[in-house]
């Protein structure tokens, strides 16, 4: 069962690469930056790992809606005051929503999430009518 939906940016980072080169012009990033996603189903959960380092969890908001999955994270770019004059900065901290379709097999109300380590991992627990039953031998008479 297909669990993600595939997601393309905005414009294609070569784009992006020629608006940020060295101009010194603070020009706005057109192209999103997805993190990446690890998908594993076992036979009690579907796992979900999204790396996603250098956030805090209360910057994340996971949503379930009409068995839809949505992650998203909007992080606002501070302007500091510095004196510093920098010749290229690359640091970006964008904002990003992902979606997944919530196969049928999953129970909705025990869905969690962890954010560690820069990995927030949400579990999607199977329902009891769809983990694997176990072997049954029939008694001939």
């Amino acid at each position: 069962m297909n669990l993600i939906k595939s997601q393309k940016p905005l414009f294609p980072s070569l784009v992006d690469e020629f608006l940020k080169n060295d101009w010194q012009v603070n020009v706005p990033s057109f192209s999103t930056t997805v993190p990446a996603v690890n998908i594993k189903e076992t036979d009690t959960a579907f796992h979900l790992d999204l790396a996603a380092p250098g956030k805090q969890k209360s910057d994340f908001e996971v949503e379930i809606d009409d068995n839809v999955l949505s992650i998203s994270s909007k992080t606002s770019e501070e302007k500091k005051g510095t004196a510093e004059k920098y010749t290229r900065m690359e640091y970006s901290y964008n904002s990003f929503r992902r979606t997944f379709t919530i196969p049928d097999s999953v129970n909705l109300t025990k869905i969690e999430a962890n954010y560690s380590e820069g990995i927030l991992s949400v579990i999607l627990p199977k329902r009891k009518e769809a983990l694997p039953q176990p072997k049954k031998v029939v008694k001939i008479q």
